[in-house]
């Protein structure tokens, strides 16, 4: 049993004395893990890092063994993110949600693709945050629970949407939310076609967030999203903090 496959390596622990198993996303395969012959040596330990693109060739007696894999480095990601703390932060969440939430061994090739296309931007893209925040609401959509953001969920209208229902996902306008923005999450401005700040940003995390650890955590037996990912939120936080001080001196 063999396949030839791309990937994002997510993690890697080492096996014996000097292989490694490492757990990768793959276009056609999902999340696929393997051992790699050598995989915790000198030479192999810096091509081997969380968010490396790899060509793979995996290879068992029977589909249903672990097997081992053989990996070229198409490219690093370390690089653009070492000297950017908020994108390497958003790497760290990135590998952790998909180890943590995605079903072993099942295709996700949009959200795959989705995936190649936001650790690309990472460090190299100023527009990455809210790319980061796009690419969470494709995973929340991806395992079954979607956002609706497009109308208002109490009259249809499809403008003025500035809260999102904890309990239904779907937008809310401005007349409609008003007697329960209490209990209302805040959508910002820039998921419905407004301009992206560190602000909006925070406030899409915090959204696309509550749905993780509401929505997504209890139906695979746990109590919260990784806490990669809370870091990332928290170093948004402080971003849009500062931004906020900026724009008031």
């Amino acid at each position: 049993m063999d396949w030839r496959d791309e990937g994002v390596l997510l993690s890697l622990r080492r096996h014996g004395e000097n292989a490694a198993i490492v757990e990768c996303f793959t276009r056609e395969h999902g999340r696929h893990a393997g051992i790699v012959r050598g995989g915790a040596s000198r030479k192999m330990a810096p091509l081997l890092q969380p968010g490396a693109q790899l060509t793979l060739e995996w290879r068992a007696r029977l589909a249903e063994h672990l097997g081992a894999y053989r990996v070229e480095l198409d490219r690093s990601r370390a690089g653009a993110v070492l000297n950017d703390g908020d994108a390497l932060a958003a790497l760290g969440s990135v590998v952790a949600l998909l180890t943590a939430y995605l079903p072993e061994r099942e295709a996700h090739s949009d959200l795959y693709s989705a995936t190649v296309s936001l650790l690309d931007a990472l460090g190299a893209n100023p527009g990455w945050p809210a790319a980061y925040v796009a690419w969470e609401l494709a995973l929340l959509s991806e395992l079954g629970f979607p956002l609706d953001l497009g109308r208002c969920a109490a009259t249809g209208v499809e403008d003025d949407l500035i809260w999102v229902s904890p309990k239904t996902g779907r937008a809310v306008s401005s007349e409609a939310g008003s007697p329960y923005k209490d209990r209302l999450l805040t959508l910002p401005a820039f998921l419905t076609g407004g301009e992206e700040t560190p602000l909006g940003v925070w406030q899409g995390l915090r959204l696309t967030g509550y749905f993780l650890k509401n929505w997504v955590a209890p139906s695979v037996d746990t109590h919260a999203p990784p806490a990669a990912r809370d870091r990332f939120e928290a170093r948004m936080a402080k971003t849009a903090d500062k931004a906020r001080m900026e724009e008031t001196q």
